[in-house]
């Protein structure tokens, strides 16, 4: 190409006329202007280009969505990890295989066995292994399930209470983002009503899981109530005549095991032990998990108050190893305490509402499991508090809401009996309190606003666990197989 001006060989510029030398430069100048932005396009479209067809960071929806396209089972698991901290941190991804209405209703009729008899021990035990190894997971057609270190995994311990389990459900379904927490629920009851409950569950994924030494399944042998074990009040040179089962280990009261209220210490450190190590998509969960029991209600805004709850600890509590939601104060003011959380240590009688943790901690309580399962108290929460103070290293310190997002609805249960066991006048109470205050609610910034006065001490143990067949069994989750 020329440079404007330039004559060509051959060619003399007095041969043309001034109007020839102005055409041939302006022909020029639009040649040039033509070639600029012809090369801008192409430059434009090429990166254009590459950048459409460059492999990107998929979003869970799509990574599920992919992972549903290639798969041919039922669910599919895949674990990525993130490099980008000093710590690698795992994500659990499951995407389901699309069934339509008419397979889904039979798969569901063929995974419960509906003529169960609930006398048929031998069937019971069996049903309940079967359900614990499948490990099925409700409702992946609808959300899937994304579970990382930010996520929230909720566990109701249930017993055979359908009405405050239904209660607690029904709350559940109002909570904010609560179709992005996978629920797991655990019964030491198998029943109809209670598997129809759960099946009926339509705002998040969820399985259920069973107990295996339930009283239901064992009813007339250890753990449940042998015809040869020993009364509860009978004296020990009485009980070692009557040659009773553990005659020679009461508790420190001199009183017998209640099979009834030993288990439900042995349905929680069982439920904890299955979840951190026999369930596949806990393997490698790093994030939350929030332990309920079947008669609480839960505010619309406790997933968020979790989430703000985990903030303020990484960024003014990182000795803080628990969140807990729930408080038994009498009055709660969410004016005043709406958005604000104390620091404070293990305590069974104020922190055992709502306690969430994750897997460091189960850690800890495991390190400690042979005080665990031989600590003279029938109360898992009692136990739990002995080993803070005992056996855990540096006690649990934890931040819990000074407005409690969980409130205790139950007005019978293993403590307490009543004429009347139907929670609505309590529930209703609930309602209009959260109603009332409603704007206090998911809070745009939670703060510490100080820390527990209450007065630490190892407390005495309530007995009730001198069986040794007890502390046994317990010790027996955790050197083999839990699932039966």
């Amino acid at each position: 190409m020329q440079l404007l001006g330039q004559a060509e060989p051959g060619i003399g510029l007095s041969s043309c006329s001034p109007w020839c030398g102005a055409v041939m430069r302006l022909s020029l100048r639009r040649s040039l202007r033509f070639f600029l932005v012809t090369t801008m396009v192409v430059f434009v479209m090429l990166n254009l280009h590459v950048l459409y067809n460059t492999p990107r960071a998929k979003s869970s929806e799509e990574r599920a969505k992919s992972l549903h396209q290639s798969t041919g089972s039922e669910f599919h698991v895949q674990l990525s990890s993130d490099h980008t901290s000093s710590t690698s941190k795992h994500s659990v991804v499951i995407a389901p295989r699309v069934m339509n209405e008419t397979n889904s209703t039979v798969n569901n009729q063929l995974r419960y066995h509906r003529n169960i008899s609930m006398n048929d021990s031998d069937a019971l035990k069996l049903e309940v292994i079967r359900i614990n190894t499948e490990q099925y997971v409700h409702n992946l057609d609808k959300f899937g399930i994304d579970l990382g270190p930010n996520s929230l995994v909720i566990v109701i311990q249930t017993h055979d209470r359908p009405d405050y389990l239904k209660i607690l459900l029904d709350s559940m379904r109002k909570v904010k983002d609560i179709e992005k927490s996978l629920l797991i629920v655990s019964h030491d009851v198998y029943s109809q009503q209670l598997n129809d409950l759960i099946e009926s569950v339509d705002f998040c994924p969820v399985m259920q899981i069973f107990f295996p030494y339930a009283q239901q399944i064992y009813k007339n042998e250890f753990p449940g109530e042998h015809p040869n074990d020993c009364p509860r009040n009978v004296k020990k040179e009485e009980a070692v005549a009557l040659k009773c089962n553990n005659a020679e280990h009461p508790d420190k009261y001199g009183h017998y095991r209640e099979a009834k209220y030993c288990q439900a210490k042995h349905h929680w450190i069982w439920k904890l032990h299955h979840l951190f190590e026999d369930l596949v998509l806990m393997k490698n969960y790093e994030g939350n998990v929030m332990l309920l029991e079947d008669d609480y209600y839960l505010s619309e805004d406790i997933i968020f108050s979790t989430h703000m709850l985990r903030g303020l600890r990484e960024r003014e509590c990182p000795d803080c190893r628990m969140l807990v939601l729930g408080n038994y104060d009498k009055n709660q003011n969410y004016d005043s305490n709406g958005a604000k959380a104390e620091r404070a240590f293990w305590v069974s009688s104020k922190h055992n509402m709502g306690m969430t943790f994750n897997r460091s901690v189960w850690l800890e309580i495991k390190k400690c499991i042979n005080e665990f399962c031989t600590f003279d108290d029938y109360n898992w929460d009692w136990t739990l508090q002995h080993l803070s103070m005992k056996c855990i290293p540096d006690k649990i310190k934890l931040l819990v809401m000074k407005a409690s997002r969980i409130f205790h609805v139950g007005e019978c249960g293993m403590h307490k009996k009543s004429s009347n066991c139907y929670p609505d006048n309590v529930v209703k109470q609930v309602e209009t309190k959260l109603a009332e205050n409603h704007k206090h609610l998911f809070p745009n910034a939670v703060s510490i606003a100080g820390d527990s006065r209450f007065k630490l001490r190892d407390p005495k143990p309530n007995g009730g666990w001198g069986d040794i067949r007890d502390h046994n069994l317990c010790l027996h989750y955790f050197n083999s197989t839990s699932l039966r």
